[in-house]
């Protein structure tokens, strides 16, 4: 049952079409799936998740914004033995907006906000000693700004508090190793992300000035230490019967010595609550798997069925992201008009799990029944 250009496209289904609402601030789930397909070939592709995260207890009806990226990806097979590749995802991020008419997370009209953005550009080659084997390596390129405002009397005294984190880039690298065996469509995959070092240029304001004490925090200037974490995925997938395919995908993210630890702000934490406190940080590191099937309908019609689990980071959670993993169905649909391309859709529900929204050492409440839908459209071309 040795693969044609077609069929092996549903290898592709491994790819999560739609974005996870993962531990941390995970988006992508920085898949290498695309550098692992035969010959030359290109995709692009885009995700928009719809989540609705709420609290009962503090009337909050939702404060979780949508949010689409965009991907996209270049293989090239240079020689029998060595491949070429580029990959652009946006892997971590974060986008939330509480209710400005919400006295526990606004004031005076203005509300809760956190804007988080990154930018990953990849640089693989492969070496293929055989036809089974394929061990690849290469530098990563990141960018990450923010923009936080805190809002309302979760914070005591540092509501009306803002930072501006300036965008910053910095290198890391990937290494990996993939076996196949082509007639039972069998391939694995484990890649390694190194963790990304980044110093950003940093302005914070606030209202804390204590003139006696000769403590005026009301603008600082600094730079933040952000650390993006360290990752494995693991990727499987096995031809199972008569054009079908089972997939599983498992991925470990070392978030639990993460920690956003601003100057100002750690220093006004400490007037207002006795310790300072990081602006982002987390307890647990991050776990995630994802199984499912994929099957070849007709020579130009396929389909996909998954199922997703993610730990989540650590429960209590900052209040700029009250959730604790999640567990997702998908369904995805890819059409082949010609032997070289295909349009590939999905959708994903999920639920998302219920978390203690914590300030400092002080919890603030419940955010509980919450909920996404995630959709995704994608485009692959063989060259």
């Amino acid at each position: 049952m040795k693969l044609n250009k077609i069929y092996s496209a549903i290898l592709l289904s491994t790819l999560p079409l739609t974005p996870a609402l993962a531990g941390g601030l995970d988006r992508s789930g920085q898949s290498i799936a695309a550098f692992l397909q035969s010959g030359n070939y290109a995709e692009a592709g885009i995700s928009v998740l719809d989540p609705k995260v709420q609290s009962n207890q503090l009337k909050v009806k939702d404060m979780a914004e949508d949010y689409y990226f965009p991907s996209a990806a270049i293989k090239v097979q240079a020689t029998e033995h060595i491949s070429i590749g580029l990959l652009y995802d946006q892997p971590f991020g974060a986008e939330s907006l509480y209710p400005s008419n919400n006295l526990v997370f606004g004031a005076n009209g203005e509300a809760t906000q956190v804007e988080v953005e990154t930018h990953n550009l990849s640089a693989l080659i492969g070496y293929q000693p055989t036809e089974n084997w394929n061990f690849y390596a290469g530098p990563v390129y990141q960018t990450v700004k923010g923009n936080v405002s805190l809002r309302g009397t979760a914070y005591s005294l540092l509501s009306g508090y803002n930072i501006d984190l300036k965008e910053d880039d910095a290198f890391g690298w990937l290494a990996g190793a993939a076996y196949q065996i082509p007639e039972i469509a069998l391939k694995a995959a484990i890649t390694y992300r190194s963790e990304i070092k980044h110093e950003l240029d940093t302005t914070e304001t606030s209202n804390v000035y204590i003139p006696s004490y000769g403590i005026d925090l009301r603008s600082m200037t600094s730079q933040t230490e952000v650390v993006t974490p360290q990752s494995v995925n693991l990727d499987f997938q096995t031809g199972i019967a008569k054009d079908t395919l089972a997939f599983a995908n498992l991925r470990w993210v070392h978030w639990d010595q993460f920690a956003v630890s601003p100057a100002a702000l750690a220093s006004a934490s400490k007037l207002a609550k006795g310790k300072a406190q990081n602006l982002i940080d987390y307890s647990d590191d991050q776990i995630s798997a994802t199984v499912g099937v994929g099957h070849k309908f007709t020579s130009k019609w396929s389909g996909s069925a998954s199922v997703g689990w993610d730990s989540g980071a650590g429960n209590p959670v900052t209040t700029l992201g009250p959730v604790e993993g999640f567990w997702s169905v998908g369904l995805g649909g890819q059409y082949s008009p010609a032997e070289n391309y295909f349009i590939q859709a999905g959708v994903k529900y999920f639920w998302l799990g219920d978390a203690t929204a914590r300030t400092g050492t002080t919890n603030v409440g419940e955010f509980e029944d919450n909920y996404a839908l995630g959709y995704g459209l994608k485009i692959g071309y063989r060259f």
